[in-house]
């Protein structure tokens, strides 16, 4: 088995929920697609689905042996819910809330009732759906419109907060909905440029904290008061972005530190945010993923954390972490193999761009020095980050002799609100010359600049398709991985929620139009002279399978070499085994026949 065939097939352990016991409710994907399985807390594996598509989510019904389970069809994010019973040996599923057309997102399930968003009003904008599980009854809690982000209900059940897509790119606002009424408070305008993650409410449900940049460069940790409505700081790093979770027991503070892509969490007194204790996870790893998409995860009691661990070393787990005593328990696959030694580690750097900015860069060697060769292999989103996580592609680079250089163009979070927000817009192109930056930084770590190659996915995929276009005598090869060719016609064919979101970063069809062709790599695929890879699930509801299509129709016509890889049950994104063990080592074997 090759590096990257045995990288691949290590299997992955993410938090879904923990009952007071410690038992806990995990994705697992040891069948090659991820499932919900149980561990008890004695350590004891129990696989509860077996389904062809993948588990987003599960949560237990307090008091009850019943799970509610997400799951969606052939990657096309449309997540419909079951429930099955622990109880039952066949556990088999009974449709709960299934709109096979529509978005169904599962929020929280207590005793009672349980909270989810879909978008099956009109397609396009998420509501807040309450559903009796006793009786089927469901309730509309809030329908004011939008791109429905985070909601947490309050312990007391009386308020929900909501954040939906703001005004400005990157931006969040927040809402406080009141049961049962049509009462809604906003505590953040929709025309702020605040960012706003990490919801947590206090255990009395007096107010809530919030993760927002609100008149910083730097994500704080902040305070809510329900009484005063003022919106106050509680902690607060200038040099870091912050995020909190407070503890029910009404005393402790779960903080996560960003820095430079590294992760930490500490222990803090909720009162006033002073710390008590670090947790002593790993060092050099991310323990909660950036922008709270796996948020750690308190009991109800406060007697246990989970939290989502991964690092450039260590595949994703989950450590259970017990306030108490301190103890951090490492809830692996059960049949991890041993990992490979020598794993490649990332330096830090950062590299001057065009106007003098600096973009963070981590750079992996390989073992041996390697062959001179470099890919430079860039993040989605555009306003995520490449942080320290597990990555078998960058490991089976630098093992076959590339060293791999992954930046953090302007754009990125992770390093405060002025960078993210230097590609907005007509600033676009700003964040492709970067490209250019790094290109020309090779020789400083002494690589040959012209085996220079592009690897990216999503947004990194237009990053990719752009620099091939924009800057066609410097790279001499690019993967692109469900990336958008033609910003116009991304915006105009993706899922109408997709589209409101994604026009306050790109710029709108409506106003914008004549910028967004200039900055479509295919309308300057005349310009591309190196050979592409492109890599598509066709189910792609956010960057349609058309965008990969054209432009290797367009290269094709050109007589560039071209080879589109399309996995009909897959999205955005390869989340099935069996197609990672045929697409990646595809895209290794081009890179080495590319930049030999």
């Amino acid at each position: 088995m090759t590096l990257l065939s045995t990288l691949l097939s290590l299997p992955a352990v993410i938090a879904f929920d923990v009952d007071d016991s410690g038992r806990l409710l995990v994705g697992y994907d040891g069948s090659g697609v991820r499932q919900l399985h149980e561990v008890s807390p004695a350590g004891d594996w129990r696989a509860l689905t077996d389904l062809a598509d993948r588990v987003t989510n599960g949560q237990l019904i307090p008091g009850t042996t019943r799970v509610v389970v997400e799951h969606d069809t052939g990657g096309n994010e449309r997540g419909q819910l079951s429930v099955l019973d622990l109880t039952d040996p066949e556990l088999e599923l009974e449709p709960l809330v299934h709109d096979p057309e529509y978005f169904n997102t599962l929020i929280e399930v207590r005793a009672d009732r349980l909270l989810y968003t879909s978008n099956r009003r009109n397609g396009t904008d998420f509501d807040l759906i309450a559903r009796e599980l006793a009786t089927g009854d469901e309730t509309t809690l809030w329908d004011g419109g939008g791109y429905v982000m985070r909601v947490k209900p309050s312990p007391d059940g009386r308020w929900v907060a909501v954040t939906r897509a703001g005004g400005p790119a990157n931006s969040n606002q927040l809402l406080l909905v009141e049961s049962g009424t049509t009462h809604t408070i906003e505590v953040t305008s929709y025309d702020d440029p605040t960012y706003l993650h990490a919801i947590s409410w206090l255990p009395d449900s007096s107010g809530l904290l919030v993760a927002s940049d609100a008149d910083r460069d730097r994500i704080a940790i902040l305070r809510y008061d329900l009484a005063t409505g003022a919106l106050s700081d509680l902690l607060v790093d200038e040099r870091y972005d912050l995020a909190g979770w407070a503890c029910p027991d009404g005393e402790h503070l779960l903080v996560a530190t960003t820095d430079d892509g590294e992760i930490s969490l500490a222990l803090h007194r909720l009162a006033d945010g002073v710390l008590l204790a670090p947790l002593g996870l790993p060092a050099g790893g991310c323990a909660a993923r950036h922008m709270a998409a796996a948020d750690p995860l308190w009991s109800t009691d406060g007697a246990y954390a989970l939290i989502n661990y991964n690092s450039p070393t260590e595949p994703p787990c989950v450590i259970r972490y017990t306030r108490e005593t301190g103890e951090l328990l490492t809830v692996r696959a059960p049949d991890m193999p041993e990992l490979p030694a020598n794993l490649p580690t990332p330096e830090s750097h950062r590299v001057k761009s065009f106007d003098g900015e600096q973009i963070p860069v981590f750079v992996y060697r390989p073992a041996d020095g390697g062959d001179g060769s470099a890919v430079v292999l860039v993040h989605g989103g555009p306003e995520w980050m490449s942080a320290r996580v597990w990555h078998p592609m960058t490991i089976a680079l630098a093992g076959q002799g590339h060293t791999v250089v992954v930046p953090n163009v302007r754009g990125s979070a992770g390093y405060g609100k002025r960078w993210y927000s230097l590609d907005d817009k007509y600033l676009r192109l700003n964040s492709v010359k970067d490209l250019a930056a790094l290109h020309d930084w090779l020789p400083e770590l002494g690589l040959d600049p012209r085996r220079a190659a592009l690897y990216g996915g999503s947004y990194g995929g237009y990053m990719v398709l752009a620099g091939l276009a924009f800057q066609p005598e410097r790279w001499a090869a690019g993967v692109d991985v469900v990336g958008m060719a033609s910003l116009v016609t991304f915006l105009e064919n993706t899922s109408d929620y997709r589209r409101v979101a994604r026009e306050r970063e790109y710029g709108s069809l409506a106003e914008d139009r004549e910028f967004l062709e200039q900055a479509s790599p295919l309308n300057q695929v005349d310009q591309i002279r190196a050979p592409l890879l492109v890599i598509h699930g066709a189910n792609d509801p956010r960057v349609p399978l058309s965008e990969a299509e054209q432009i290797a129709a367009a290269l094709a016509a050109r007589d560039i070499p071209c080879e589109l890889l399309v996995y009909p049950d897959e999205g955005h994104g390869l989340h099935k085994r069996v197609n990672q063990l045929d697409a990646y080592p595809k895209a290794l074997a081009f890179l080495a026949e590319t930049l030999k």
